[in-house]
Parts: structure tokens; sequence; C-alpha cells
């Protein structure tokens, strides 16, 4: 368990933060003493998550609002942010898009908005908040299963997110020696979000779902927090250029075949 206090004193930016997986990691991290900036698009949604996340927490939090694929609004909330709370030592990206679509069926304009959205977005927040970091800062990408396994309909996204997981590579290697360690979280299906909802719309889809997952449970946003807690701390001062996988054993492939299930332990 970690100790309640791991990250106090810390100060963490999360773009994309004010729903699903992401609200769920700066809720996270705002319990274990964290000062939180949850960055969102819309001004309401991004105010609703920052009291939601102060409530979850010991740290301070506060909402910030940009698009970021505008690498100057990105700019101007990461200095709000270090206003506030100084110098960043956890940042996250975690901003995305999605639309199921065959290849043929996704206008260009479609395919570079969710391009747009997701890796010029992670390389935006990146760039931008290059300046903000406190030196031993940990820098986290939410990416997806998409990156390594193709899947029909998820040709935009599929490109995004291999993009992304190599340019957390790249970055790893360039901004290593500065001091800086940045590394991703692949999360699997994640029950409550809206990528889950869409995959799995009712209850029969979601019994199948499970039993293709060798965890046999689909994930909750704080399996994902866990993960993205580990990486912002001292726990994983030695990681770098890590995609942490976090599916219950989804990208493995289908368990759901009857010869892979085995006699109950007695």
């Amino acid at each position: 368990m970690y100790q309640a206090d791991l990250l106090k004193g810390k100060t963490a930016f999360i773009a994309g933060g004010t729903s699903g997986i992401n609200l769920s990691i700066a809720k996270g991290l705002a319990s274990y003493g964290a000062s939180v900036t949850v960055l969102g698009r819309d001004v309401s949604k991004a105010q609703a998550a920052a009291d939601e996340v102060a409530a979850n927490g010991s740290g301070k939090s506060a909402a910030e609002t940009a698009d970021v694929r505008d690498p100057d609004q990105v700019l101007k909330a990461l200095q709000n942010a270090r206003e506030n709370f100084g110098k960043i030592d956890i940042l996250i990206s975690g901003a995305a898009g999605n639309f199921p679509a065959p290849a043929l069926g996704i206008s260009p304009k479609g395919f570079k908005t969710v391009v747009d959205i997701d890796l010029l977005g992670t390389y935006n927040v990146f760039h931008c908040g290059f300046e903000h970091l406190n030196q031993g800062a940990s820098l986290i990408a939410i990416t997806a299963p998409q990156a390594v396994v193709p899947m029909p309909y998820q040709a935009h996204v599929c490109a995004a997110k291999a993009g992304i997981n190599m340019l957390i590579k790249c970055l790893a290697l360039e901004w290593g020696p500065a001091g800086l360690r940045v590394n991703g979280i692949s999360p699997g299906p994640i029950e409550e979000t809206e990528g889950y909802e869409r995959l799995a719309p009712n209850e029969q889809a979601k019994q199948q779902m499970v039993k293709q997952i060798p965890s046999r449970r689909a994930g909750t946003g704080n399996d994902i927090a866990d993960a993205a807690i580990y990486l912002g701390s001292s726990l994983s001062s030695y990681v770098n250029g890590t995609i942490l996988t976090v599916d219950g054993g989804t990208e493995l492939g289908d368990a759901s075949a009857d010869c892979l299930s085995i006699p109950a332990r007695k």
C-alpha cells in the first residue's frame, strides 16, 4: 500500500482530466497529497472536475481550459498552473478522440482530427510543458491497445496511438539526460467510460467482453489511477520509456475459448 503522503508537495497537470480515466487519475493523485490542475475544453466541466478532485484529496486543485491542438492555449494553461502551484512534477496527457468507422468511411478531416487531438495534443502538452517541469518530473501519456493491436474501424486511432507510443520512447531517450522520465499507460476495457459503453452497450455485450479478458473482469478507473500514482512517484524512479499495459491481459488475445478453462483451485 502506498503511504498516504506519497505525493505530498507534488504538483500535477492533467490534460483531458475532466472525465473518465483521466478524472480518476486526477482524484487518485490528489488522494496522495498532490496539488492537481485539470485541463479541459469546457469551462464548467473543468471546474466541476476540479471541485471533485479537491473533495477527494488533501492537496489543492484548479481548472484550466484549452484545446490541446492549440499550443498557445496549452502554454497559457501551463503557465497559470505554475503560477498557482509552482513547477510541475507530474505532467499527464490524456485528451483523446475516437469514433468507430471503416477506413473508407473516414474523411481526411476526420482522420486528421483524431491524430491532432491524440498525437499532436500529446506533443503539445509535453513540448509546452518542458520549461515548467521540476527536476525529476514524470511525464505520462495515456495511449491504448490500438497502438500495437490492429483493430477494424480504428485505423485513425491505431495510427494516432502508435505515434504516441513512439513519441514516448523518443522523448524518454532525449529528455532522460535532463532528469525527466517519460512513460505511458495503455488501459484495457475500463468500466464507466465512454469507450467501454460504446464497445459493450448492453449487459450481454459486457458479459461477452469480460469472458474474453484473461483476468475475467473489466478494469476500473482506480486501476489506471494506481498505475499513474506509481509512474508519477519515486517508486518508479528508474522506469523510463515504458508503456505500462493495464488491461487484465486483454492485449494477449481472446481468452474465451473452452480450452483455456481451468479447474477451480481447492
